[in-house]
């Protein structure tokens, strides 16, 4: 863990909520609303009760935000939002019930109840807070009609519905529960300071670091939490902050813009994440022109990765956070196209290339993708050309992924180093399409070695490839009469059509089979199957596998469903038709059958 900067102190809560102290704790917006309730109440109150004085509460990891630190300390809470929150909602509970016992009170005690009171506002002011909530959910809102109801601050009008929400909930919890702890005694007094010098005596971790990338690493080093804030959310937090600071205009409009982003990219976060990594590596050159000094071409960084991300971010959306989010807000919507979350725009070769690019988990591409397609003007390639450069990224991924080559490592490289290779060398239109086969060429297996691994158990290496390279064949001998969606999917994402083999793979091999395979030999045919079941020659898909299984060769081939229709190899594909003409199922049809779609796929998926 490198982190520059970094102040880490052991306080008891008298110190953090310090009356004479003017640091003030705030919540950024847009922030996780306030979710603790009864269960997370329950226990920190129990905890503080129940234990010795010196309780560990645990951590909180803050950012100093304010620009002048001596007269107006302010820290950003980025973990802790939570406990903090709840501790001022204990309180001012306790304040509230110390008051209500003024007057059996001496004059020390009652100055206590002003030092609570400067424990939720600050020393000398009537309502600048102690912790400010965020405002989601009517947090801070809340929070204020609350301590203002309870005489901390001046009056002001309850929010409608307060006592519906948690914070009044949780308020309304630690009253009750303190009534409780009196109800069992009989010196109320004494025993109010004894949880209040419990409450004091508790102790906070208090890390503080000077930016939000440090905040992150120290996330993924000390988080013991159940959600924990990813990187993503830590740009939105930033990146709004940053508006927000700046005043650049309604606050709201910017985080709806934010939304948008994040609904363009979808709900699944591994997008989300690859999007903001992809980004900067696809517009790496542009992205580091304000920051040029000395001879270094990437003072941002050479690459973004799941750690370098967040500090790469944090340095474009300092400098500027508009430009930032425009970048952001237009590239994402790209992106949607390329990972088929907004196709409305999107010819149907376009939609149908992106689609395939994504069955052979050709995500490392999709920053090259991106590239082309903002720039798709200026570099004089068309939809078309984009759809023909798809079809070369689907038949290098294909081979990759049967051979392991180029390694997984060097994928993001390999993109991000043919965008270097466009602007330096200023390449348009065919250029473009030429240099990347020759690149793609250059770091894939050769041919031999491909035609190697095809000729191999293909399902046992990449049964995702497999399943895209027999959609693929089954696909080129469609017509009208049989058209299939062979990427239809069940409500489970399963896909509807998948692998059978047709020499089935099962450890407990059918009899028939054994005498068909293997003229009764059990140890033969289990011989066979380990040598041949996972090759091109006995696979087949079909949309009944499972009504299939261990059946004979003939019942595989005959099958239909209740209203007569083939479901078994006469499926009507013709990728069966060379199975469907065969009264029996050999190795040496098998080893026939090999050859021919190897043939066919390295025709199929050159480079």
């Amino acid at each position: 863990m490198n982190i520059n900067n970094i102040n880490v102190n052991k306080n008891p809560i008298s110190q953090v909520f310090d009356p004479d102290s003017k640091v003030v704790f705030e919540i950024p917006k847009y922030q996780r609303e306030y979710t603790w309730g009864s269960r997370e109440w329950e226990a920190l109150f129990d905890d503080l009760i129940e234990n010795d004085d010196g309780y560990f509460l645990g951590s909180i990891i803050c950012i100093n935000s304010a620009t002048d630190t001596i007269t107006a300390p302010k820290f950003e809470v980025v973990d802790g939002q939570q406990r903090l929150t709840t501790l001022s909602l204990l309180l001012a509970a306790l304040y509230t019930t110390l008051n209500s016992y003024k007057e059996l009170l001496d004059e020390d005690q009652q100055s206590d109840i002003l030092q609570l009171k400067r424990k939720l506002v600050l020393k000398k002011s009537q309502d600048e807070i102690r912790v400010v909530p965020q405002v989601q959910g009517n947090n801070r809102d809340d929070y204020l009609g609350l301590l203002a109801k309870i005489g901390v601050i001046p009056k002001r009008p309850m929010p409608k519905f307060a006592g519906l929400r948690r914070i009044e909930k949780a308020y309304n919890y630690f009253k009750k529960r303190i009534s409780t702890v009196f109800d069992e005694v009989s010196e109320k007094v004494p025993e109010m300071f004894k949880i209040i010098d419990k409450v004091n005596s508790a102790i906070l971790v208090m890390i503080e670091v000077s930016n939000h990338s440090d905040a992150y690493t120290l996330f993924e080093s000390l988080n013991n939490r159940g959600t924990p804030l990813t990187s993503v959310d830590l740009i939105k937090n930033l990146l709004l902050a940053r508006l927000d600071v700046n005043g650049e205009g309604n606050i709201d409009y910017y985080f709806s813009r934010w939304t948008e982003i994040l609904s363009n990219l979808g709900e699944e976060y591994s997008d989300q994440e690859r999007f903001f990594r992809q980004n900067y590596n696809a517009f790496r050159k542009t992205l580091n022109e304000p920051f040029l000094k000395g001879d270094r071409q990437y003072p941002l960084g050479t690459i973004a990765t799941r750690s370098t991300m967040l500090d790469i971010y944090e340095k474009i959306i300092t400098k500027d956070p508009v430009a930032a989010l425009d970048m952001l807000s237009n590239n994402a919507e790209i992106y949607a196209g390329i990972i088929s979350n907004k196709t409305e725009n999107l010819s149907n070769g376009l939609r149908e290339s992106y689609l395939d690019l994504q069955r052979v988990q050709g995500a490392p591409s999709y920053l090259l993708i991106m590239y082309l397609v903002k720039h798709q003007e200026y570099l004089d390639i068309t939809d078309d050309d984009v759809v023909k450069i798809c079809k070369l990224l689907v038949n290098f991924f294909i081979r990759r992924n049967l051979t392991d080559t180029p390694p997984t490592r060097d994928m993001t490289r390999i993109f991000m180093l043919f965008i270097e290779t466009i602007e330096q060398n200023n390449y348009h239109n065919a250029e473009i399409y030429n240099s990347l086969r020759n690149t793609l060429i250059s770091v894939s297996a050769s041919d031999e070695f491909f035609e190697e691994k095809l000729r191999g158990p293909v399902y046992d290496d990449n049964s995702g490839a497999t399943r895209f390279i027999l959609c693929m064949m089954a696909m080129r001998g469609m017509t009208r009469e049989n058209v299939q969606d062979l990427w239809r999917k069940t409500n489970s994402n399963q896909y509807v059509w998948s692998i059978e083999h047709i020499f089935p793979q099962g450890s407990n091999i059918p009899d028939c089979w054994v005498k068909m395979i293997a003229d009764g030999d059990h140890d033969k045919a289990k011989e066979y199957q380990s040598l041949y079941v996972h090759t091109f020659g006995n696979l087949t898909i079909t949309g009944y596998n499972s009504t299939l299984s261990n059946k004979s060769f003939a019942e595989k081939k005959e099958r239909k469903d209740n209203n007569g229709h083939y479901i078994g190899y006469r499926n009507g594909l013709n990728l069966n038709d060379d199975v469907c003409d065969k009264e029996e199922w050999t190795i040496e049809i098998i080893k026939n059958r090999t050859d021919r779609m190897v043939k066919e796929i390295m025709e199929m998926f050159a480079l």
